[in-house]
């Protein structure tokens, strides 16, 4: 048995095992949910619900920077050219029947800003598309493979799934994901780490509705003094004293109305102490706080106490410059690598920096500086100035 032992291990290290290029830690990712579905950690669907839908800063910051990334006007280029028509950019500018390239790549980047995750159908096999639609995140998860890979992604609705396999090579799915340290599958949204913001900000918003309930002021105390100074209601006049605060004394429509006590009551108002009025500067914090985890300056949002920028031109420039730009490139460029896989041809797009409004003066100025470097050749200038390489007959041109 030993020698048969010894026998066999001789045997197969005489066997050529053929080389394979694969992570050297997706095995170990992946190896307590090979096959499995990774759910999200995170109740995407509460957390829009009270980030975005309920809560105002939020939806600002979740809008203003998503229609403004989607309405960057795109560029098609490869290493010799720009297009002016291609497929792609048709497919870009009609997606599908029902949106158009706003309302797509705005849905689209409000999804990655709402959950981290971002999901892009391609309809049509072989080529370029024939149709691109957005998919919810909140119903979409990742099933991993065995090397850690995604082999597949399962949409559920109503109790029915279905599958898109991607382990042919040929992926249907367009997954954009934001950085995650803890996670290997799924995206970290800025609405998951302003969630204590927005927590505090519609407290503190529930907190002056209530005020608001009580005609903005504390209800006061109503005091019962009996026989000799001391006595007790009994609970039916107890009962109806409560009824009567509520029906007569409660209320915007019942702010200001003078109240009729009868013997033995008396009203204390209560005014508010300086730890009271401490909410407004506490909302107005974690508003900012909320506009930070979204990197939109809170001068755009108006809110007050913000003194980053001298003026409102440079707020908007560096909310381009630092917020917009960055998430729309990442975007274009991961969207085009997908479309250039399937299509069979290298291409590349990006945001047209030279028709966005607010980055005007900066291009202008770049424009000269490099247009006044004689040191440079046409084109070094060109590459600098983003744009393709000219023909080799015009190289001097």
């Amino acid at each position: 048995m030993i020698l048969d032992f010894f026998r066999q291990g001789g045997e197969a290290e005489a066997q050529a095992v053929p080389e394979q290029k694969a992570s050297a830690t997706g095995r170990v990712v992946a190896w307590g949910g090979a096959g499995r579905v990774a759910w999200s950690p995170r109740d995407v669907v509460s957390l829009a619900r009270t980030g975005f839908a309920g809560n105002p800063v939020g939806f600002r910051c979740v809008k203003m920077i998503a229609e403004a990334a989607a309405a960057l006007p795109l560029v098609m280029q490869d290493a010799e050219q720009r297009f002016a028509v291609h497929p792609v950019l048709s497919l870009i500018k009609m997606p599908n029947p029902a949106q158009g390239r706003a309302e797509l790549f705005e849905a689209l980047y409000g999804q990655l800003l709402l959950t981290g995750n971002a999901y892009v159908e391609a309809v049509g096999a072989g080529g370029v598309p024939v149709e691109l639609h957005v998919l919810r995140p909140d119903r979409m998860s990742v099933v991993p493979g065995a090397d850690g890979w995604p082999v597949g992604y399962e949409y559920a609705v109503a109790g029915r799934k279905h599958r898109f396999d991607v382990s042919d090579g040929a992926p249907c799915i367009c997954h954009i994901k934001s950085f995650h340290p803890q996670d290997d599958h799924y995206g970290l949204s800025p609405l998951q780490a302003a969630a204590q913001a927005v927590d505090v900000h519609n407290a503190a918003s529930r907190w002056s509705k209530a005020l608001l309930d009580n005609a903005a002021r504390p209800s006061g105390a109503i005091v019962y003094k009996g026989a000799e100074g001391h006595g007790a209601l009994g609970s039916d006049q107890y009962d109806r004293l409560v009824a009567e605060m509520e029906a007569h004394h409660q209320g915007a429509r019942n702010a200001g109305r003078p109240m009729l006590l009868e013997g033995g009551l008396d009203w204390k108002p209560m005014g508010f102490s300086p730890s009271d009025m401490e909410f407004q500067k506490t909302k107005e914090s974690a508003a900012r706080e909320i506009a930070l985890a979204f990197g939109v300056p809170p001068m755009l949002l108006g809110i007050p106490g913000d003194a980053t920028f001298a003026n409102y031109q440079e707020a908007n420039r560096a909310f381009y410059r630092l917020t917009v730009l960055p998430l729309a490139t990442r975007v274009s460029a991961a969207v085009a690598a997908w479309l250039a896989r399937m299509a069979g041809e290298a291409f590349e797009l990006r945001p047209d920096l030279d028709q966005v409004p607010a980055l005007s003066a900066e291009r202008d100025a770049q424009w000269v500086r490099v247009a006044q470097a004689e040191f440079l050749t046409a084109a070094e200038k060109r590459d600098l100035l983003g744009l393709p390489a000219l023909p080799e007959g015009d190289a001097d041109g």
